[in-house]
């Protein structure tokens, strides 16, 4: 039986291997090969090159010889070198076909190593970083320097601030944990990134959705303000239609990103909250899904200028709201009531779901669950009133008709999901 499952277990990672090979070299031959021209690395290169790494780490691990994979690696790598060095009489200077076939070498190793789903993922990797060249040039070219410092930031936060941060309560409730605060703020902080990138990446050329998409990681009161505003200013039929869709959809994503933040933290709670939150999300989608189909179509809000979300200021100021959130939540359990809570989470949210959301996520247990899903469903209807609130003041009449009955239903559907979890 253990013999037909090694056998097995081989088969199918030649098979991987050779999957791999022959997707990164379709992609190779599909992005150099010109009309009628041949290249030198293409499909069936890449592969041989697979199966070349295959081979050797089988060799390998059944001789138990790992100087064959090395000797092999080499080898193929000699290959490599020589293919480039006749590139370059045909002026080809890059290296990126190159060192895919040495990563497609290694990924086939991986495959026989024992290593198969990590392999076929890195594969994956690696071909988006191929497919999408021209894409993450134009990331580059839209990030300034401001972007790149923010990013080196929160990189030494991570790995030279974060391992000297006491790992222990600094209050006498045990509340204020410094190192997990820090990991808060890294969480925030990189959520918030991954949106403010996308949303450089694709610019505002890729119209009014996306940009309620993209931005919606960031802010989504930043994304309402900046659309409200741009509804007095430009009034063409179906615009307002178009701006109230980018408005809901960043709703939609902040539902969802509460989500995601309660599930880093406490897993359990997060499948408890995805109700409420999934009634949200699915309320304020469909609000967005028919405004865009009424709307017209609008180039992205320029007047939407997101910042880098993180800098000094920043973790400073989370760290201060996620610390005054979280005692204040703490005494209120212990001391006061339900309501107590409920009051602070509103409260909470007029400004920030985000202190609120890990502050329960972190202090609720199984018995504590049913409130701490209540308060953070209060936080963020409190949260999407205020937004509520700025597209009816700054946006036109033909927007608040837009935005403000979903929002009612959002409402509705928020507290429809208190009862049922209560």
């Amino acid at each position: 039986m253990q013999y037909h499952e090694a056998v097995e277990e081989t088969v199918v990672g030649f098979a991987i291997a050779l999957l791999i090979g022959a997707l990164i070299g379709i992609e190779r031959e599909k992005k150099l090969r010109a009309p009628g021209e041949q290249t030198a690395t293409g499909l069936r290169t890449f592969i041989l090159i697979a199966q070349a790494g295959a081979i050797a780490a089988w060799l390998s691990r059944e001789n138990d010889q790992p100087l064959i994979f090395a000797a092999v690696a080499v080898a193929c790598g000699a290959f490599i070198l020589a293919g480039y060095r006749a590139g370059l009489s045909a002026k080809h200077f890059g290296l990126t076909t190159e060192f895919a076939a040495l990563v497609t070498f290694l990924l086939g190793g991986m495959c026989l190593y024992g290593y198969p789903q990590l392999a076929a993922g890195l594969a994956i990797a690696t071909l988006v970083l191929l497919a999408f060249r021209d894409e993450l040039h134009g990331v580059v070219e839209r990030l300034g320097w401001d972007d790149i410092v923010a990013g080196l930031k929160l990189l030494i936060v991570i790995f030279i601030v974060l391992p000297l941060v006491p790992n222990e309560p600094v209050d006498p409730w045990g509340v204020i944990n410094p190192y997990a605060m820090t990991w808060l703020v890294i969480l925030i902080a990189g959520l918030s990134l991954a949106g403010y990138i996308v949303a450089r990446w694709l610019g505002p050329r890729k119209g009014t959705a996306v940009t309620g998409l993209a931005g919606g990681l960031v802010s989504s009161t930043a994304v309402t303000l900046a659309l409200a505003r741009r509804s007095r200013e430009e009034e063409p039929p179906g615009a307002a239609a178009t701006l109230a869709g980018g408005i809901l959809l960043s709703w939609a994503v902040m539902f969802v990103r509460v989500v995601v933040e309660c599930f880093v933290v406490n897993s359990s709670l997060a499948r408890q909250l995805a109700l409420p939150m999934g009634i949200m999300a699915a309320i304020s989608l469909s609000g967005a899904l028919l405004n865009q189909r009424a709307g017209v179509k609008l180039r992205g809000a320029q007047s939407l200028q997101l910042r880098n979300p993180f800098s000094l200021f920043f973790a400073i100021k989370f760290a201060l709201l996620f610390a005054a959130v979280a005692l204040l939540v703490n005494r209120a359990q212990e001391l006061l009531n339900e309501r107590a809570v409920y009051a602070v989470a509103a409260l909470a949210g007029l400004t920030d779901v985000d202190a609120i959301t890990l502050s329960m996520a972190r202090e609720s247990d199984h018995e504590r669950a049913p409130v701490a899903v209540t308060a953070i469903t209060i936080a963020v209807l409190a949260n999407t009133l205020v937004k509520t609130g700025l597209a009816w003041g700054l946006g036109s009449s033909n927007l608040r008709r837009r935005v403000v009955p979903t929002a009612a239903v959002i409402a509705a559907g928020a507290v429809v999901s208190i009862l049922v979890a209560r």
